[in-house]
């Protein structure tokens, strides 16, 4: 399964480079080897990209959760239009104080921005404010390492007992239950969580709040709150534990899993356990509703769930922007970035690389919400 993953990212990232490539010949160069206009249309994949003057360099940070996808895009933008993103992928939490604080053309978040956060991000939007952009959606999986268990099956109160040190071994008796006909061995259970404040694990905790309150007691939030387990820094930080340590078990989003990481399925209610997929979380994202006003296009997700085929555990992340105030030298860029990702063959690489699209009727009102920063 990680072989079939690693090949589609392998042809997915080869064809980018190859239309970027061809990008960069068609948008950078003319017949005499001078630079063309960056206000010109690029051949990218199944469209084009249009570079409409963007030029320079742009930070941004924030989710590492969405870092794959950004990776691809930003390989085929940079190559079609010369513009240097560099995008750090330290988290949501650093991503919204990086931009509240003015250092970062944009953030990446897998949590809307909060009220207090919206004050703060107007000192640096001049007469605007940050807005939520739903771009990147995805199941959080939960990766395991369990020697000897290749399907394994939770449920949200086993789940909140493990991650708040009440199950401390693979035999315990909840798990059998879950898992009859699997051989659990006695293995101290290694839970591992994020070190950094993170929107994965807001959206992870708002989970085990929604569907099982009697066993997880804790407010939730990017920080980790519940009592135990071992940390490590951003989603590759938590799959690589997961995957050094036997007995382990974390959450990360799904292009982590493979490579001796399994992931989990999750009994909901439904007809069958549901295992993580861009197909079963693009079912549950398309059930969310949109909660933010004017601009905003915050989300509210479905995480208690129990349609068939519909994962519970999925996350948004929100590309977080001023709708009014960009600094001028890097709106152009900014904004001709953000309209890629969100056009038609931006979403497309989504599914090639273990992340699901942002349903029709949502992506429709980003775009439109796009087009209108200034």
């Amino acid at each position: 399964m990680k072989l079939q993953r690693m090949n589609r990212q392998a042809i997915t990232l080869g064809a980018l480079a190859v239309s970027g490539a061809l990008a960069l010949t068609a948008c950078g160069s003319d017949d005499n080897g001078t630079k063309a206009s960056s206000s010109s249309s690029s051949s990218a994949g199944a469209g084009s990209i249009k570079c409409d003057n963007a030029k320079g360099q742009l930070l941004a940070d924030g989710s590492s959760a969405q870092k794959n996808a950004i990776d691809a895009w930003v390989k085929s933008f940079s190559q079609a239009c010369g513009v240097q993103i560099n995008y750090k992928g330290g988290g949501s939490g650093a991503g919204v104080t990086s931009f509240t604080q003015g250092q970062i053309a944009f953030a990446g978040s897998d949590s809307a921005l909060k009220p207090e956060e919206v004050t703060a991000s107007k000192k640096v939007c001049s007469g605007g404010q940050g807005i939520d952009l739903p771009m990147v959606g995805g199941p959080i999986a939960l990766g395991y390492n369990v020697p000897g268990v290749d399907n394994l099956v939770l449920d949200a109160p086993t789940l909140a007992k493990i991650f708040d040190s009440k199950i401390t071994k693979w035999n315990d008796a909840a798990i059998k239950k879950l898992n009859p006909s699997a051989s659990l061995p006695d293995l101290k259970i290694q839970a591992f969580h994020r070190s950094d404040e993170s929107g994965t694990t807001d959206n992870f905790t708002k989970y085990l709040i929604a569907t099982s309150p009697a066993n997880w007691k804790y407010s939730g939030g990017k920080a980790w709150q519940a009592k135990g387990g071992q940390s490590a820094a951003g989603s590759a930080g938590v799959a690589q534990q997961v995957k050094a340590t036997s007995g382990a078990i974390g959450y990360f989003e799904l292009s982590y899993v493979g490579d001796g990481v399994k992931a989990v399925s999750i009994d909901t209610g439904a007809s069958a356990p549901v295992a993580p997929s861009t197909d079963s979380a693009t079912k549950d994202i398309a059930d969310a509703q949109v909660v933010g006003t004017g601009s905003d296009l915050s989300l509210k997700l479905n995480y208690n769930t129990k349609a068939d085929g519909a994962y519970p555990i999925t996350l948004v992340t929100y590309e977080i922007a001023c709708d009014k105030g960009n600094k001028a030298d890097t709106l152009p860029a900014t904004k001709a970035f953000l309209t890629y990702i969100a056009s038609e063959e931006g979403q497309k690489v989504l599914s090639t690389i273990d992340y699901a699209p942002i349903p029709d009727a949502i992506i429709t009102k980003v775009r439109s919400t796009i087009a209108s920063l200034s």
